[in-house]
């Protein structure tokens, strides 16, 4: 139901949205006074998928660009928090880790956004694994050890900071959606061709739009670093952390933007259940999840959410109920 003041012709159907993020972020600022410990722990990692999520689709869902890069990003945000947690605050460590991986994927995207297709997802994959291997080499051989400590910080302060960067991406997402550069980048994923000729710098828009993407996810890395205490180049540069978003993307359904958000929530919360109830089935469950998301549900849950709307309002009609409002 949409009620309109006629006099002013307002629809207050405009104000559902805002007040129910506006609730839900009361909810998520106030989630460490009413919930225990083990609660807030969780949280960090549902926010911290949810943040890798958004990030890819940032890029990759209007471009089209599939990238298996987020690993790299989100790595180097951690080596960041390691080599850099003493000498910086907390605060600017959180702010370099994003810088480091805006200019990597800069430089990155620069190279490799001229590639298209299946080109391009081997090259992003490929770069978590080189720098992987050399931070490995560089370790062992010159500092004779493998993996470093990083200074540890409480629950509470992580998963604030954690939850500052997952509100500035939001209305980054936001802006981004409604604004000219939005479309864009759309048109970018619907014909690369046509958006050059139509005046778009196809090729500025796609690297800035990557590395705007790093950012949010090297400054997560970053942050989480200091919960995790320890890394090493498998741990920080993970292909799960590559993987996960694209995933969670695809099971949450690209069509809208809470599409992502809503598959990385549910993912992050079932890893945690699978992994304390089936530690060494977990992986196989998610690939069985996953094909039947693909098969029966190629569009997500979005898709499932969209056609339960459609069944509900006779394919774009109205109810009794509707026109007697």
């Amino acid at each position: 139901m949409n009620v309109i003041d006629i006099k002013t012709g307002f629809s207050y159907k405009k104000l559902i949205v805002p007040v129910v993020l506006g609730l839900i972020l009361v909810l998520l600022a106030t989630l460490p006074v009413y919930t225990p410990s083990y609660t807030v722990v969780l949280m960090i990692t549902i926010l911290m998928y949810m943040i890798l999520t958004v990030s890819w689709a940032l890029f990759s869902g209007p471009t089209g660009y599939v990238s298996l890069a987020p690993s790299a990003f989100f790595g180097v945000g951690m080596y960041t928090a390691a080599m850099l947690g003493k000498e910086l605050h907390l605060a600017g460590m959180v702010i370099a880790g994003g810088l480091f991986s805006f200019v990597l994927a800069l430089i990155t995207g620069a190279i490799t956004l001229r590639l298209r297709g299946i080109y391009f997802a081997m090259f992003t994959f490929g770069l978590v694994v080189l720098i992987q291997q050399i931070l490995l080499w560089w370790e062992i051989t010159f500092t004779h050890t493998r993996g470093r400590f990083v200074i540890p910080v409480d629950n509470t302060t992580i998963y604030y900071i954690v939850l500052a960067i997952f509100v500035i991406l939001t209305l980054t997402v936001i802006f981004i959606r409604r604004s000219k550069y939005g479309l864009a980048l759309q048109s970018i994923g619907q014909d690369e061709e046509a958006a050059a000729h139509s005046g778009v710098n196809v090729t500025l828009v796609k690297v800035l739009t990557f590395a705007l993407s790093a950012l949010f996810m090297g400054a997560v890395g970053a942050i989480v670093a200091t919960r995790w205490t320890y890394i090493d180049p498998y741990i920080a540069f993970n292909p799960t952390f590559s993987f996960f978003p694209v995933l969670m993307s695809i099971f949450g359904g690209m069509g809208q933007l809470y599409g992502p958000y809503l598959g990385a929530a549910i993912f992050a919360y079932l890893e945690e259940l699978l992994i304390t109830n089936f530690e060494y089935y977990y992986m196989l469950i998610f690939g069985i999840i996953m094909v039947i998301t693909i098969v029966f549900l190629p569009s997500g849950i979005v898709g499932l959410i969209q056609r339960w709307r459609m069944l509900k309002w006779g394919k774009g009609g109205f109810t009794k109920d509707d026109a007697n409002t």
